[in-house]
């Protein structure tokens, strides 16, 4: 089992950040809020998860993901244009004029602080770019369908430290305008961008606080020892 005993709520436009050691359940988490373990065989799931009072497993799948965008820890960039990336999830979701999409993605890039690198090169293949471009290209892509929530996965996991700085100010920025998940390995990251952390253990979540208490007190001694380096 994955997840047992999961009970927990989201705030609108918080960062929730979600740490533990491997096998933890973190990412399995992550998934089921946009229902990608639905794609392993074998899977099976008790509970309910809800967006907005709205089962998610009564929405069709490619309409969740358009509200619940997911970047992942490798980037994900399409081998097609820097431009045609970040179009791409508009363009099956709905119709717009050239100069809209243009809007779109200035938009986009700008958010995910990659315009001024960019903004010339937009007609180049997205794989020239950087590990870090590539990944704040994703975010692009992502902002770029207008989400309600936005789930990383491990974003900065390969990335140099220049590059992580950048993912975690877009990250601070977004939260104005979304609600993100962000499961991280690195807890100095964590204490940095979470607004509440939550601490989980061998797919049980310990507790979820406020990032500063469960970094400073934490009520269970399991997350303290964590945190301390102690095991993980």
């Amino acid at each position: 089992m994955a997840l047992k005993s999961l009970n927990l709520e989201i705030q609108s436009n918080e960062i929730l950040g979600v740490i533990g050691p491997a096998s933890s359940g973190k990412t399995s988490f992550l998934r089921q809020l946009n229902r990608l373990n639905e794609l392993e065989a074998g899977f099976r799931m008790a509970g309910e998860v809800f967006l907005d009072e709205c089962d998610i497993c009564q929405i069709k799948p490619e309409h969740l993901r358009k509200n619940i965008g997911m970047i992942f820890a490798l980037p994900q960039v399409l081998p097609i244009s820097i431009y045609d990336n970040v179009v791409y999830g508009v363009r099956m979701h709905d119709s717009k004029s050239k100069s809209e999409l243009d809007a779109i993605v200035e938009d986009s890039l700008k958010a995910s602080f990659l315009w001024d690198e960019v903004k010339d090169r937009l007609k180049e293949f997205a794989t020239k770019l950087s590990g870090g471009q590539q990944q704040r290209l994703c975010i692009s892509r992502t902002l770029a369908v207008r989400p309600e929530v936005i789930l990383f996965d491990e974003p900065c996991s390969g990335l140099d430290p220049i590059s992580t700085a950048k993912v975690e100010e877009s990250m601070l920025r977004l939260k104005e305008r979304y609600t993100i998940v962000l499961v991280t390995n690195n807890t100095k990251q964590g204490a940095r961008v979470a607004d509440r952390t939550a601490f989980f253990l061998m797919g049980e979540l310990i507790e979820i606080d406020k990032t500063h208490k469960i970094f400073t007190a934490p009520k269970d001694k399991r997350t303290e020892d964590y945190i301390q380096g102690r095991f993980g």
